[in-house]
Order: C-alpha cells, then structure tokens, then sequence
C-alpha cells in the first residue's frame, strides 16, 4: 500500500486515481497509524515552501517522513514536495525542509536568461544523469510536465536527472530510498505512469 500523504497541499485525488490506474493500491492519509502501516510513501505539493513545511512540521507529519524515510522506506516527493526533501528554501525567505537531501532550494530568477519566462511552465524533456531504479539511459529525451520557480541545488551524485530550460535545473534527485521528481509524473503521459510504476515496484526496496 501506497500513502500519498494529506498535509492540505497538493493534487492528492489525481495522483491517487494514477496509481488507481496502473493497478496500485494507495491511500490518500494524514494519518499516523496509516502512514506506519503503508509500504511506500509518497509526498506531493504545490505552493508555497514555507506554508507546506509550516504545515508538515506543525502536525508532526515533517518527524514522522523523516523517520520512515531513516528507516529505509522508499519516499517519493513530486513537485513542492520534491523541494520540501532538502535542508532548507529560499523561496520568499528562509524555510527549513526535512533534510532528507543535502542541497537547498534557490529561486530561477537572475540564474536562466531574462527572457525565459517564469514560472517554467509546460513540456520538457529529460536529461538523465544518473541510474537510480527511477531512470535508465535509455529514458533520455523523454518529456514530462513542469510548474515550477524555484529549483534544488545540490551535488550532482544526488541528481538523477535535469531538464535545459536557460540552464539545467534539476528535474528529479534520489538519495537511497529517498526519491524526488521536480516535475508531476501524474500529469506526463505514459511516461509518468512509467515513473510511478518503477517507485512502486518490488525492485525499489531498500
């Protein structure tokens, strides 16, 4: 059982009716007991940093990821909840995340050329850096859904993968059996499904 977790942030019912779709049993929960129970987790987002992270941590969700993801269960963040996976933003101030990945979450601004227009809204296409049980090689130049302004920082070891929009900017990240996708694999096709299906599969274990 998949918990895609309720923190009132995110397109928890579409991710929910995509893993429906491709045969995986999910739960939609912000529940503790539900959460400990289920075999992978799974953390959307959209919005603001500050106001997500305020809410994981002001419900005890934020202790209770951390403490899952340390004991090796398999943690996808999707968007907002990708970014939430590092130290620490910088989006409209100075935001703590749960430190899950080492980097820090920085704005898109002053970084790609001024007439690209933000926010990076729309189709990309993949470059794949890494091989981490998400991605393969022969995944290069496939194309998936973007909404973002802001993007992570951090060592390349931790980047899966980058999309060309001025610049790369990281598209998806892993750290063991911490995962994490810039883009919205429930909104990219075939391909997103693909992406979700990988996560859930028995080979993702750690």
């Amino acid at each position: 059982m998949v918990a895609i977790i309720d923190y009132g942030v995110g397109n928890l019912f579409s991710l929910n009716s995509s893993l429906k779709a491709i045969g995986i049993p999910s739960i939609v929960t912000g529940k503790r007991d539900e959460i400990l129970s289920a075999d992978r987790l799974i953390l959307p987002g959209v919005g603001a940093f500050g106001d997500a992270a305020e809410k994981l941590f002001d419900t005890g969700l934020g202790e209770l990821i951390i403490s899952e993801a340390g004991k090796g269960k398999p943690l996808l963040g999707i968007c907002l909840g990708m970014q939430l996976l590092f130290d620490k933003s910088y989006e409209f101030g100075e935001y703590k995340g749960l430190g899950l990945i080492p980097g820090e979450v920085v704005p898109m601004r002053g970084v790609i050329p001024d007439d690209l227009k933000i926010p990076h809204i729309g189709w990309n296409s993949l470059i794949v850096k890494n091989e981490n049980g998400l991605f393969t090689m022969t995944d290069q130049g496939r194309f998936v859904y973007f909404v973002h302004s802001f993007y992570a920082e951090c060592d390349d070891r931790y980047i899966s993968a980058s999309a060309e929009y001025g610049c790369e900017l990281t598209a998806a990240v892993s750290n063991k059996n911490v995962f994490g996708c810039q883009f919205h694999p429930e909104k990219s096709g075939d391909f997103g499904l693909e992406i979700l299906r990988r996560f859930c599969s028995k080979e993702q274990e750690t």
